[in-house]
């Protein structure tokens, strides 16, 4: 289920490669839209909202330095890292003592700022939150990026990147294509050669930076023979007048030869039948957080920094001209990455003509029984922010879900929360996408709460019998939206079927890790075989001593509810604020 405030869009068409690639527009230059903001000069801004509290405690001040090791009692002023001037929301030890941090807010009783690293054991939520202003999170883009494992794209095409940006603005990207889904036979490589210009803080992504860039040229590497003869084919027979015989019928595969497919001096593109663009880099942003170092004998962390460049639509004839508002998934820089990370030197080190080869991996069974959960707040296209928590009853393959919608990119303004449940179908191998694992989920009763006042009137001005009982919602009041079959405004409708497509993994640190399909990148559903996804979502991680009792404990039907004479259920915990806190604590990439 991936509810919008619009009515879902038409479905996607079929895939272009396997079909008919629909012409060969291209935009090598992407401009955002204008903006009454002043320019933004590219950088690091270390500048935070602070709201000092009237008085401070021993060892806390007004511009938030703390003497290392003390104790600031809850306050909702912001604390701010002395050494590193940013205060990211993945701190891993809020709440409590962070030595290498020179932080603290609020006392914490899980003694000495380390909480066990499972959702059923979280510390409870403190009176007072972090606040962080993240909309000049602007980065320096001098340095290596790539990612720490083999990504799947839709397709699907599976491929590992690497990208070096200069302090001069131009950029050197290397993309590396596999025949499988572990990125061991590699197929081709591309070398992206061009500039990039930050403009301003967007406008529809909150938390991002929109940018300009500009593509000098694009050559491939054939890695085989068999490379060789399918993209000629795709080139010859797809693109404009001026590709036509880019590599004549018969031509033999020569190792190392690099092959020009974009070239702006002469004008000359032949990448469309590739299904080739650089938009993502319309779209950027970083994140900085640190990793706790992981030997029993060492204390402190290690900083990471992330980047994130915008989605890559599901649609392969779209892509082409797309402009994102979501985000892939980040690429680390290659001197601050997480560890261990046994990819990232692999990729590092590659080139166009030595592609890397990634450790192979054990293919793992299907074991979805259990809780899983997000990792961190999550954006989608269409300028969505959320995070899921899923239980799945093996036993009777019955399902639960909870999706907690928010504002903000930090998933700290929520706006509405849904719970859904439903059965699902034994898993079969994926006969288009290799290692994935084909479901289909039936969703049969589904609750909402609005949690703000916009969704409170977006939902009382639904019509009649669409979404619930007309004119009776209120913030923090759940309702069953199952008796008038979904909810129209939000996109629900029950009963509902859903083809999916997931995948388990293990990290570096053998903690298991769901993939759930991509969600259409124009907000319709995978409701049809066809429609079935090719490419994953964020992954959750599995809550290792998760119960049943703690899945009924978080349930919906304990938060914010009223009883039958009006007045307010007990509320443990409120399930956002606790999913929250989670992810502080489960916070591993």
């Amino acid at each position: 289920m991936d509810p919008r405030r619009l009515q879902p869009l038409s479905a996607a068409p079929a895939h272009p490669r396997y079909s008919k690639l629909s012409g060969n527009k291209k935009r090598v230059s992407f401009s955002p839209s204008p903006s009454p903001h002043s320019h933004l000069e590219e950088g690091w801004d270390s500048q935070l909202s602070l709201e000092p509290p009237a008085a401070f405690p021993s060892g806390c001040s007004s511009n938030g330095q703390i003497s290392p090791g003390s104790w600031c009692p809850p306050h909702s002023s912001l604390w701010v890292c002395v050494k590193c001037k940013i205060l990211s929301p993945s701190l891993s030890l809020l709440g409590s003592r962070c030595p290498d941090y020179e932080i603290t807010q609020g006392r914490s009783p899980c003694v000495g700022g380390s909480c066990p690293g499972s959702c059923s054991h979280l510390c409870p939520p403190l009176s007072s939150r972090t606040r962080l202003s993240w909309e000049r999170f602007l980065p320096v883009l001098a340095q290596h990026c790539l990612p720490h494992r083999c990504e799947v794209r839709p397709g699907p095409e599976f491929l590992t990147r690497s990208y070096l940006f200069y302090t001069n603005r131009l950029f050197k990207a290397l993309q590396f294509y596999y025949w499988d889904p572990s990125c061991r036979d590699p197929s081709y490589s591309l070398v992206i050669k061009g500039k990039l210009r930050l403009r301003q803080a967007s406008w529809i992504t909150r938390g991002a930076t929109e940018a300009d860039y500009h593509l000098h040229k694009v050559g491939i590497v054939f890695h085989s023979q068999k490379a060789m003869r399918e993209v000629a084919s795709w080139i010859n027979q797809t693109s404009g007048e001026g590709c036509r015989g880019f590599l004549p019928p018969g031509r033999s595969w020569a190792p190392g030869a690099l092959y020009e497919v974009l070239s702006a001096r002469t004008e000359r593109d032949c990448t469309a039948a590739l299904g080739f663009a650089m938009h993502e880099l319309s779209l950027v942003r970083v994140e900085r957080h640190f990793q706790p170092l992981q030997q029993p004998q060492q204390s402190g962390s290690r900083l990471v920094e992330e980047l994130y460049l915008g989605d890559i639509h599901t649609d392969w004839g779209e892509r082409l001209h797309y402009r994102p508002t979501g985000y892939q998934r980040p690429m680390q820089n290659a001197l601050h990455h997480v560890h261990p990370c046994p990819a990232c030197g692999i990729i590092s080190r590659a080139d166009e003509h030595h592609p890397p080869i990634l450790p192979a991996r054990a293919a793992l069974p299907m074991q979805l029984s259990g809780s899983w959960v997000s990792t961190h707040c999550e954006v989608r296209p269409a300028v969505l922010f959320l995070t899921r928590y899923f239980t799945f009853h093996g036993n009777n393959q019955t399902w639960e879900g909870h999706y907690y919608h928010y504002s903000d990119p930090l998933c700290r303004q929520p706006t509405f929360t849904i719970y859904a449940s439903g059965h699902y179908t034994q898993g079969i191998p994926s006969s288009k996408v290799r290692g994935g694992t084909e479901l289909a989920f039936k969703v049969t009763q589904a609750r909402v709460t609005p949690l703000d006042q916009l969704t409170v009137v977006m939902l009382n001005s639904s019509e009649p019998g669409s979404c619930g009982l007309a004119g009776s919602w209120s913030a923090g009041v759940e309702q069953d939206i199952t008796p008038t079959n979904g909810c129209l405004a939000l996109g629900i409708k029950l009963p509902h079927t859903e083809y999916e497509l997931f995948k388990t993994e293990r990290d570096t640190q053998e903690r298991s890790l769901l993939y759930i399909g991509e969600r259409p990148t124009d907000g319709s559903s995978p409701d049809s075989p066809d429609k079935r996804p090719t490419s994953y979502q964020a992954p959750l991680i599995q809550c290792a001593a998760a119960s049943e009792e703690f899945s009924n404990y978080i349930s919906l039907k304990y938060v914010g509810r009223k009883d039958a004479n009006g007045i307010k259920a007990l509320k443990p915990l409120p399930v956002a604020f606790l999913l929250f806190i989670a992810l502080l604590f489960l916070r591993w990439d």
